[in-house]
Parts: structure tokens; C-alpha cells; sequence
């Protein structure tokens, strides 16, 4: 594999979108509005459990400018919402999915669900005829704790889920783990529970529906992580449309992190009203909407052990868990808590035996599904409690007992006990690295430093790493055009990466052009011809390969007519530094010369290597706990990590300080909480608390890469690897601030009123 095939790649080019988006040229779906669209907006069930026995809406659509008001009753004949992904119990039985249509069919499963759409010429008109509809309950019991659901006598989610079990899904060898426990001279044991999570992107979602008369189409504009899946998911399953019968585009996009993957009702209910009235049919979701009803993330409870030899090697590890599906089988949450978590349970170390057991659980709570991270942050925060433990049961130093248990750099490709092959990496370096760059050997002066402002100091490490997903069913397109320009298509979608800069230095590098004369084209299903969108931290993966690859191809195209140009044999043309050339002369002749005769290149590629890399990190944080207010602050952050070829250290970094904050947040203050009833007690950011830059140090990072054979780029995944890690660094950080007041374990996230709590049950 070689990897110096674009040697212009790894300059720090500031983002070629941010003057755009900074001056007011962004172009969100929320901002359009055709003349005559119609406003849309949902009414939504106050109970999570609820049998709907009368939707009375003869005064509303009385109201003026009220022009339809639609129930679970108009829309019976919609298609299921199917998840695209899937897991089996050991029998082989795939997992229980109970249809999901676009609004309850008289039984509503979780709080937020839509009972009623009102459509209407003002937004101030549908909002006054929401308020009009009545809308009658019986309110019935509800559960909304995965554990709790699958405890006898229960309430049921759903008659086609007994017991509410989803799939009881195992991974791994449990007899070898097993013997290798019998044999172990030390076992630990933690028991974690990974709070619910909202994503809490800046742009809340929207959807513009326009319905075509005359061509009997539609085109819906969304904010999405790709149009493909949109579009293949409301046509096949949903809408029952024929594929050519819909358009879905995606503009500018402020934030995706997992929840704009999967296609939700709000987004058929429009469509459905646009081809009905056979108008423009708009909606824009408010912020609560976002917390009730988009999915949210995490929530699962696990209890994980470590055996151990007397020497301090790792001999295996298994888990129990419950994860909490919510009310449906949302499109990719099948192998979120499954293969997601089982891609990382053993981090960065040889242990020669894991088994999970993974019972998935219905709720009555919306539905959960991939959120930055997907599985990965719960897993590592087990894993790496447990090794700091064993330190502490040990009396070993929780660096070097990490450094015995590492995978040796020989040892890759790598294959895990739980079946996964990690292509490369160098991991004793990254740890010698982080421990330079954070200046470990300070960290006692600062821990007594500390101690004399009356704070208590401590110090936690994290090893982590991100298995890059999402799917390759990507083909790209390339034009050079006739004046020299460069115009790509490709079915990744940026929700703010940074998309726009990191492909145009790729197609910079292959055809020796600035930059600024390349141009990224996304998010319309009409003018790509395929893609599986954006996760799993692996669009400059897919999209980047196969940029280069198309570009290849118009290369190879235009050497016909350079040879002409040049008044040689075809043969005889070289190709370097955008410009053809005759081989062993100084006559060549220019890419855009080339372009202009032929009056514009093209090249097309399929996806040809491999999606997954398997970036990985180690962290180093410090904290400072307030043990009279349980105040926790993050004062030192530091990590080293590989994440293959960089393209672009400026983006890089924004990653790792983007991924890092969420972590922290779910490490410390983010939690979407219910009441025993179902009710969402953090319905507003009133409530629910995100990280601000405040809560947030100086992170330092220093890169020691491998590239990754999996593709011929060397390029791994980088986005979800920080968020994957900062929160069992700051956990492990925290307790070990805590261990000599007896405080061993506290729940994520780490408020001051928990911390404070923890302190007082073992004052």
C-alpha cells in the first residue's frame, strides 16, 4: 500500500465554507419559504402511554386560514419506518421490529408522539388551530427503564414484544471467558449507567415539501447526513413511491451528530399534505420538539468485570448490559449497543477473552439511535474503569499497568476476542507521547498545589479508539470544466465538518490546482447517483478515495487530447503536477488547455476500499473537585492520537476540540431525564445543561500516526474518536481525586450535586 500518492495532502488550509457561512450566505432549509407554502406543525402526545379515544377537530379547521388537519386515520395506508441495520440472539432470530408509521394509529408509546398535523396558510394559524383540536386519553402505565421494562409484570410497549424484549444478543466466546475468570488471581467489577443524551445541534430539523402537478413529483429539502438513505427509506418503505417520483436535497446543514441520519415522520407527513394539497408544505421544529421527539442517545446499564493474572495482565472481560431502545427500532440503533460497543470493549489491550450480553429492551421513551460516538463512549468508560481499579487493587500506577496490557506494535493487523481486525496503530508511543506532552511527571506538585487551596486533585487515563463505520455505497463524480475550474459531486453530506476543504485539497493534490478552483457539490439525489450519507466518522474515507479516484479518471481522459495538442503518440504523455507532458521534455501542455479543447473532462468512481479504520487515543485529564460544593473542573486535557494521514491539521484539530467538548458534556452536566410517568423533565437547554467554553480547558494533542491499510489514502476516522474517550478520562479523573475520601464509583454525569452526594454517603 502505497500512501505518497497525493504528497500535496497535510497542509493546514483554512476552511474554504467559513466566508460564506460567516457573512450570511448560509443557505438552511429553514430559510426558504416559496410563495404560497403552507405552514405545518404537529400536535404531539402528553402522555408517554396513552390509548387516544377521540380527536375532535371540527373547530380547528373551522379557524381561518386552516386548510387541513390530517390523523393517524388519513395516513393508515403509509408505509413502516424500517431499520436498516440488524442484530440476532443466539438462535439466530433476527430482532422484534414493530411497525412505526408517521403518526400513532390509537396508541400512543412515547411522549412527543404525533397524534395530529394541522396545516395552514400562517404559522400564526396553524399554531391557533393546534390549540383548537381536542384530543381525548386514557392515560395508561408507563415504563421508562430499560431494566425496569423487562422485569415481570411490566407495562407492554408492544403485544409483538413479550416482556418487552427486543433481542437478547451475545458477542463472543463465554465458555473461554469464563475459564480464564476460574483461573484469574484478581477479578474487578464496576457497574455504570450511561445517562440518556440529546445531540443538540444549532439547526433544529425542518422540511420543505413541493409537489409538482405536471410531473407528478415531489422534492423535499431537508437538513440531513445524506439524501440517499432519505430518499431510498420514503420511497420503498414510507411513501410507496416510485424512486423517480422524488427529489430530496439537502442545503447547508448546522449540525448533524447522528439524529439527521434516519428519516422521521415529520418529514413523510409533509410530503404526504404537498401531494394532497398539492402546495408547498413547510415545518420547522421548535426546541422542545428536538428534545421530545428527535432520538436521543446512550442510556444503558451495564455491569463489567476484568480478570487478571497475578503478573497484572489482562486474561478477559465480559459484560451485562440492558440497553433501552426506547418506543421503536429506530434505523440504525440495532448495532449501536451491540457491534458498536463490541468494535471497542477492549480498548487498546490484548485480552485474550471477552463475552457480552446485551439484552435489548422497548420503552416508553422516544426512540434511541447513533449519537457522536454510537456505543463507543459506554463501552470505554466501563473498560477503563475497570483497569483503573485493578490499578487501585494492585497498588500499581495506572499508566504502566495500561503500557503492560498494550497491543504490540508487531502484533497488527490485530484481530480482538470479540472477532474485529484493527489495521494499525503504535500505541506504547502514543502513551510515551501523551505522558511528554502533558508533562505527567508535575503532576504531584500540582496534586499538592492544589490541596492548599483546599481542592482535591486528580488525574485519570483513557485509551480509546473508534471503529470508522457508515457504508461505501458511494459513487463520486469529477468535472474539470472547459475555463479549468473543478466540480465534484459526492453523496457524503458536511454537517459542518469542513466537507467543502478537506475534498477540495484531495482534488487540489490530484490535478495541481489551488484550491479555490474546486468546488464540492452534496446533498441532491438528482444530480448524485448514490451514496450512504455521513457516520461513523468515515467521509473523507469514502468520499475522499473515490474523489481521487474519479479524478484518475479524467486525468486519464484528456491524454488523448493532450497528445494531440502536443502533436504526440498518446504513449508518450506523462502526466505530473497538473500538466501533461512529454516524456523527457519540457513541452507540456496544461490541464485547463486540455479541459477547454475537449470542452470539459470527466471521471466517475465507485467506492473501492475499505470503510472501516481504527483510529485510536489515549487521554490524560486533571481535575479539580470542590469537595464543600462537589464542583468539578477540568483544569488540564491533554491526548495523543493516530489518526492515519491527516489531510488537514486545521480541521483535525477542530475535530478533536469539537468531539472532546461532547465528551466532556457527557461526562459532566448531559442528561435527558423522565419521571416515573414518562414525562420529559428536560424538555428545555433550561434543563438541560450543554457544555460552554467555560467548562472547558486548553486541550493540548500531539499526533503519532500510522496510516491505515485499508485504504490506499492511509486516512482513518476522526471525529467520534475524542468524544469516544474524555468521558472516561474525566470519570477516572474525578474518582481518583475522590479515592482517599472512599468514594469509588459515581454515575455520569459527574453534577456537583452527585459528587457532592458521593462525599456525604461516606462522610
Amino acid at each position: 500500500m502505497a500512501f505518497d500518492v497525493l504528497p500535496g495532502l497535510g497542509q493546514p488550509v483554512r476552511r474554504l465554507e467559513d466566508p460564506r457561512l460567516l457573512t450570511g450566505g448560509g443557505r438552511f432549509t429553514a430559510n426558504l419559504a416559496p410563495a404560497g407554502m403552507l405552514h405545518a406543525l404537529f400536535l404531539r402526545s402528553p402522555y408517554a402511554h396513552a390509548r387516544i379515544t377521540a380527536i375532535r377537530t371540527e373547530a380547528a379547521l373551522a379557524m381561518p386560514g386552516v386548510v387541513a388537519i390530517l390523523t393517524g386515520a388519513d395516513i393508515a395506508h403509509l408505509g413502516h419506518n424500517p431499520a436498516i441495520t440488524e442484530i440476532r440472539d443466539r438462535e439466530g432470530r433476527r430482532h422484534i421490529e414493530p411497525k412505526r408509521l408517521p403518526m400513532a394509529q390509537g396508541l400512543a408509546r412515547h411522549l412527543g408522539e404525533i397524534v395530529a398535523m394541522v396545516v395552514a396558510e400562517s404559522l400564526n394559524a396553524a399554531r391557533d388551530a393546534l390549540e383548537a383540536i381536542e384530543a381525548d386519553y386514557d392515560s395508561l402505565p408507563a415504563v421508562t427503564d430499560g431494566a425496569a421494562a423487562l422485569l415481570p409484570g411490566a407495562p407492554l410497549v408492544h403485544e409483538e414484544a413479550p416482556g418487552n424484549l427486543l433481542c437478547d444478543w451475545h458477542k463472543g466466546d463465554a465458555a473461554a471467558t469464563e475459564a480464564a475468570f476460574a483461573k484469574a488471581a484478581h477479578v474487578v467489577k464496576v457497574k455504570h449507567r450511561s445517562a440518556r443524551l440529546l445531540a443538540g445541534y444549532m439547526e433544529t430539523r425542518s422540511a420543505l415539501a413541493e409537489w409538482d402537478e405536471a410531473a407528478q413529483r415531489m422534492t423535499l429539502t431537508t437538513p440531513s447526513q445524506g439524501v440517499h438513505v432519505l430518499h431510498r427509506l420514503l420511497c420503498d418503505n414510507i411513501l410507496h413511491l416510485p424512486r423517480e417520483a422524488l427529489r430530496v436535497v439537502t442545503p447547508d446543514v448546522g449540525g448533524g451528530f447522528g439524529p439527521k441520519l434516519p428519516p422521521y415522520p415529520e418529514q413523510a407527513l409533509v410530503c404526504f399534505a404537498a401531494m394532497r394539497l398539492k402546495r408547498a408544505v413547510g415545518w420547522v421544529q421548535e426546541r422542545s420538539e428536538h428534545h421530545l421527539a428527535d432520538t436521543h442517545a446512550r442510556d444503558l446499564l451495564a455491569e463489567a468485570s476484568l480478570a487478571l493474572d497475578a503478573d497484572g495482565r489482562f486474561l478477559a472481560l465480559k459484560i451485562e448490559a440492558v440497553a433501552n431502545f426506547g418506543a421503536y427500532v429506530s434505523t440504525v440503533n440495532p448495532t449501536i449497543p451491540t457491534t458498536g460497543m463490541a468494535k471497542v470493549m477492549t480498548s487498546l489491550y490484548d485480552i485474550p477473552a471477552a463475552h457480552i450480553a446485551m439484552r435489548c429492551a422497548f420503552t416508553h421513551t422516544a426512540p434511541v439511535d447513533a449519537v457522536r460516538g454510537a456505543g463507543k463512549p459506554e463501552a470505554l468508560v466501563l473498560i477503563e474503569r475497570l483497569v483503573d481499579e485493578a490499578a487501585r487493587l494492585l497498588g500499581q500506577d495506572a499508566a504502566e499497568l495500561r503500557r503492560r496490557n498494550l497491543i504490540p506494535r508487531d502484533a497488527f493487523p490485530y484481530r480482538t476476542a470479540l472477532g474485529y481486525e484493527y489495521d494499525s496503530g503504535n500505541y506504547e508511543a502514543l502513551l510515551d507521547g501523551l505522558l511528554a506532552q502533558a508533562d505527567a511527571a508535575g503532576f504531584e506538585q500540582r496534586r499538592v498545589a492544589s490541596a492548599a487551596r483546599g481542592l482535591r486533585r486528580g488525574r485519570g487515563f483513557a485509551c480509546h479508539l473508534h471503529g470508522s463505520g457508515g457504508w461505501g455505497d458511494e459513487t463520486s463524480l469529477v468535472s474539470v470544466l472547459p475555463d479549468g475550474g473543478i466540480e465534484a459531486r459526492t453523496g457524503t453530506q458536511s454537517q459542518g465538518q469542513g466537507h467543502a476543504t478537506a475534498y477540495a485539497q484531495v482534488l487540489s493534490a490530484a490535478f495541481g490546482v489551488p484550491v479555490e478552483k474546486v468546488r464540492i457539490i452534496q446533498g441532491d439525489s438528482d444530480s448524485i447517483p448514490r451514496g450512504g450519507g455521513t457516520g461513523g466518522s468515515s467521509s473523507t474515507i469514502i468520499s475522499g478515495t473515490t474523489l481521487k479516484r474519479a479524478a484518475d479518471v479524467a486525468i486519464e481522459q484528456g491524454r488523448e487530447d493532450a497528445a494531440e495538442l502536443l502533436e504526440a503518440a498518446p504513449v508518450d504523455i506523462e502526466w505530473r503536477d497538473g500538466f501533461y507532458e512529454i516524456a523527457g521534455t519540457d513541452r507540456r501542455v496544461s490541464l485547463a488547455d486540455v479541459a477547454a479543447h475537449r470542452g470539459g473532462l470527466e471521471g466517475r468512481a465507485d467506492f473501492a476500499d475499505q470503510v472501516a479504520t481504527w483510529p485510536a487515543g489515549i487521554f490524560l485529564c486533571e481535575v479539580e473537585v470542590d469537595a464543600e460544593t462537589g464542583q468539578v473542573t477540568i483544569d488540564r486535557l491533554n491526548a495523543a492520537i493516530d489518526v492515519g494521514r491527516v489531510v488537514n491539521p486545521v480541521l483535525l484539530a477542530g475535530q478533536f476540540h469539537g468531539g472532546t467538548a461532547a465528551g466532556i458534556g457527557q461526562a459532566l452536566m448531559e442528561e435527558a431525564r423522565y419521571d416515573d410517568d414518562g414525562q420529559l423533565l428536560t424538555v428545555t437547554l433550561m434543563d438541560y445543561a450543554m457544555p460552554r467554553a467555560a467548562d472547558t480547558p486548553s486541550f493540548g494533542h500531539v499526533v503519532l500516526n500510522t496510516p491505515s491499510p485499508n485504504n490506499f489514502l492511509g486516512i482513518k476516522g476522526m471525529g467520534e474518536l475524542p468524544t469516544n474517550g474524555a468521558p472516561a478520562a474525566v470519570a477516572n479523573a474525578v474518582i481518583d481525586a475522590l479515592a482517599a475520601e472512599g468514594v469509588t464509583h459515581i454515575d455520569l454525569p459527574l453534577t456537583p450535586q452527585r459528587v457532592w452526594q458521593a462525599l456525604r454517603s461516606v462522610g
